[in-house]
């Protein structure tokens, strides 16, 4: 923990909110189910099997958008350092595009726009952990769960506690929570609008990093 700048945390968790955010518009509404993650996700298409092919189609495409989401990241980025001076912009950039694409599209009713929600997602899942060798995820909180009670395990062993770990992951769980509630009530107030919130902020973060941490 002791390589990651401190600016990650308050990234990590903006980001976690932003996730938040879409998954619940993704749960309460246009999917319905997770965006952010694909646990859920692979779980219902195992069941769909046995239900609707129209669904199994849906689904897997979702979790093919999630992927192609990823791999735009693994295109774009190289080295594992988390460093200013990276292509963190330029993909936030491009993940806010995916959630704007995805507003018009499912304003519109075409159902499309879920797909570009579900890339959205990967990207920045990607985004995060390529660069932190999975010690950082922002679109979901299981592994950060994991982490944290294989941490009090150790530390009720004797092993020392790692604070500054602990307050990273009590921060991205507290901002996809607060992402889940802020994205509920809006979506209650003003449906697919919510999703304009989170494109929002991710051209607001590359903003930030372009001007403040990233080298002319």
């Amino acid at each position: 923990m002791k390589r990651l700048p401190r600016w990650i945390e308050y990234g990590a968790f903006s980001l976690a909110l932003l996730a938040g955010i879409v998954n619940a518009v993704g749960v309460m509404g246009v999917a319905p189910h997770a965006l952010s993650h694909l646990s859920g996700t692979a779980s219902w298409l195992g069941v769909s099997v046995w239900q609707s092919g129209a669904e199994v189609l849906h689904l897997t495409f979702v979790i093919i958008s999630f992927v192609c989401g990823s791999a735009l990241s693994g295109v774009v980025l190289s080295g594992r350092d988390v460093r200013a001076g990276r292509h963190y912009d330029e993909l936030l950039i491009v993940e806010g595009i995916f959630l704007l694409v995805a507003f018009m599209a499912l304003s519109k009713g075409y159902n499309f726009g879920v797909y570009f929600a579900s890339a959205a997602c990967g990207l920045q899942n990607a985004l995060a952990t390529h660069y932190s060798n999975a010690i950082v995820r922002t679109t979901h909180v299981t592994g950060i769960f994991t982490d944290l009670g294989l941490m009090l395990g150790g530390w009720l062993r004797g092993k020392r506690f790692d604070a500054r770990k602990a307050r990273l992951f009590g921060l991205i769980i507290a901002g996809f929570i607060s992402g889940g509630i802020i994205g509920a009530k809006l979506y209650l107030s003003v449906g697919l609008l919510t999703l304009l919130l989170p494109a929002l902020l991710c051209f607001c973060l590359a903003a930030m990093y372009r001007v403040l941490l990233r080298p002319s």
